[in-house]
């Protein structure tokens, strides 16, 4: 059975940082591409940033314009993605996405795989 499990949301003012982070469980993720999504109220599904679990290699969405940072801890089998420099416009339902496509991942079509989310507030 495969599992995400997303910790760490939480309100937080502008301009301020935290941290949210994705237990994940259940198969080998070797070969596989680990992300973030996030869907505020009224919008569409939006890619944060995706991390290939084995070698590494990251990518992000447009607007995170390095304010956010993914990185992967193979001991502990986490995600995580620290946001710093945080706008209310970032207040979003934050998912752990995972997927054999990296393509997927960025696209958020067919993942095979969600977390259910945490809650992240920014407040003005």
């Amino acid at each position: 059975q495969v599992s995400l499990m997303e910790s760490g949301g939480g309100v937080v003012q502008a301009g301020g940082s935290l941290r949210v982070s994705c237990l994940v469980s259940g198969v080998t993720f070797k070969d596989y591409y680990m992300g973030w999504h996030r869907q505020a109220p009224g919008h569409e599904r939006e890619f944060v940033a995706g991390i290939h679990w084995s070698g590494g290699f990251t990518y992000y969405g447009d607007f995170v314009k390095g304010r956010f940072t993914v990185s992967r801890n193979l001991a502990e089998n986490t995600v995580s993605l620290q946001m710093n420099n945080l706008k209310p416009e970032d207040t979003a339902v934050y998912y752990c996405v995972a997927d054999q496509s990296g393509s997927a991942i960025r696209l958020g079509s067919g993942i095979n795989y969600w977390g259910q989310g945490t809650q992240v507030t920014v407040s003005s």
